[in-house]
């Protein structure tokens, strides 16, 4: 075995103890995290006077593993970003150089953290908090530390803001492509302009992958210059169609209201007025929610059981339709950069039995006839530098650690500067991602 092998195993075998040594923890809260101020703000000048990118503070600190600190030394960087309504706000982000000390290439990697509270971002995690929601962004430093030592330089971003903005597409695409600026305008990182960057995301981190991907061109053609490709997985493509799926799922179904949530909280609308007293129940209760409080804590919950009953087609909401719309992928504009797409259709395994007409199947909460149709419409519309797999035996959480080792084999090629492979032309047809209409109230 190698000794880069070696060196693997036992990062990988020490963050694996970390994370067992402290499972009570999980539950709790740093009250020291909680008040942060880094996270903060304060200057003088209006955030609308800095350029995207521009990063306000900084600090340095140990990567901590379930509150446990590790030797590896983590750089956080509050900086300029835009949220889902299009106005100033600051984020903050992570970044981690590489063993080699090189500058010339960096993973910039989305968590899927999936959480409407802010406390569970990866950076709280880095920096030591403790919480229930953030063992999933502590759990994902067992694969970081696999790049890590083949030489990459991480950026993690808190994708979803520091509102928690669930499922808010085109802001995780914000907060990603910005914080890249961020890392490269910081003279700690030892990241710079000429750095090439590949995006890194699974699930909730597919979100921003392909939403930075997409809005690369247009909102930061600078970074997009610089992008070697990104590879996803588990991916969110119309969230309307992705409602029909989970409805009444064993285990999914609870991502229902963290949806409505998370579309109500990031585009600034109210949708409580369409939900029962059920609804308003679990509504509120799920207001600074994880996915972890989320999974099969619902099991066959519909969205019918939660909304008014003259609006038991999430349809006949209009304010529900515009913002659905507002972050289907098949309405976003094509990535110019080469693409490494995963998807399970194994949902079975994850208690999602139904098959809604015009949608099929999925990973159990994915929805694989989406992810098909825009694979193949990225390779309709200019971008022939597709690659596309489907695991159809496997379930989202499955289908997960399949593409992981691939995903990272895909973008070392596109570093080491290989021809990016396509399957356009091989991608079997999938559903219709045009936009969703608002039908009359029933």
């Amino acid at each position: 075995m190698s000794r880069r092998s070696v060196q693997s195993l036992a990062v990988a075998a020490v963050a694996a103890m970390a994370l067992a040594a402290a499972p009570c923890a999980s539950a709790a809260t740093s009250s020291s995290a909680t008040s942060d101020a880094f996270y903060t703000y304060s200057g003088s000048a209006p955030l609308s006077s800095f350029a995207p990118g521009t990063v306000l503070r900084t600090r340095t600190l140990q990567y901590h593993i379930e509150g446990i600190p590790t030797p590896v030394t983590a750089i956080q960087l509050l900086y300029r970003t835009t949220d889902a309504q299009g106005r100033p706000s600051a984020n903050v982000t992570s970044v981690v150089r590489s063993i080699t000390g090189n500058s010339t290439k960096a993973v910039s990697y989305q968590s899927f953290y999936d959480s409407l509270n802010p406390q569970d971002g990866p950076s709280r995690a880095i920096a030591g908090n403790v919480t229930l929601g953030g063992t999933i962004a502590n759990f994902e430093s067992v694969a970081l530390s696999a790049l890590l030592l083949q030489g990459d330089n991480l950026v993690i971003p808190d994708t979803e803001g520091q509102s928690a903005d669930f499922a808010a597409g085109p802001e995780y695409g914000y907060n990603t492509l910005d914080s890249i600026r961020a890392a490269t305008n910081s003279p700690l990182t030892g990241l710079n302009s000429a750095t090439e960057f590949g995006l890194m995301g699974y699930s909730g981190g597919s979100i921003a992958t392909d939403w930075a991907a997409a809005l690369a061109p247009g909102y930061a053609p600078d970074v997009n210059k610089n992008l070697v490709g990104f590879a996803e997985g588990g991916v969110l493509v119309d969230p309307a169609h992705n409602l029909k799926y989970v409805n009444g799922s064993v285990v999914w179904s609870g991502v229902i209201p963290m949806s409505i949530i998370g579309v109500s909280r990031s585009f600034g609308i109210d949708l409580t007025p369409y939900l029962n007293s059920y609804g308003l129940q679990v509504y509120n209760r799920l207001q600074n929610g994880s996915l972890l409080d989320a999974l099969g804590h619902y099991p066959g919950l519909t969205w019918q059981q939660i909304a008014k009953p003259q609006y038991a087609d999430p349809d006949s909401v209009p304010a529900f339709v515009e913002a659905v719309n507002r972050i289907n992928l098949g309405s976003a504009p094509t990535p110019t950069v080469p693409g490494y797409i995963a998807q399970g259709d194994g949902g079975v395994l994850e208690g999602t039995f139904g098959n809604p007409p015009g949608i099929g199947t999925g990973d159990g909460v994915m929805v694989a006839g989406d992810v098909r149709a825009l694979a193949d419409q990225y390779c309709a519309t200019g971008n022939n530098a597709i690659t596309y797999d489907q695991y159809s035996l496997l379930s989202h959480l499955g289908t997960a650690a399949a593409w992981a080792p691939k995903a990272a084999s895909w973008l070392n090629d596109r570093f080491a500067g290989k021809p990016a492979p396509s399957d356009c032309g091989h991608i079997a047809a999938g559903n219709s991602l045009a936009p969703e209409r608002t039908v009359p109230t029933s």
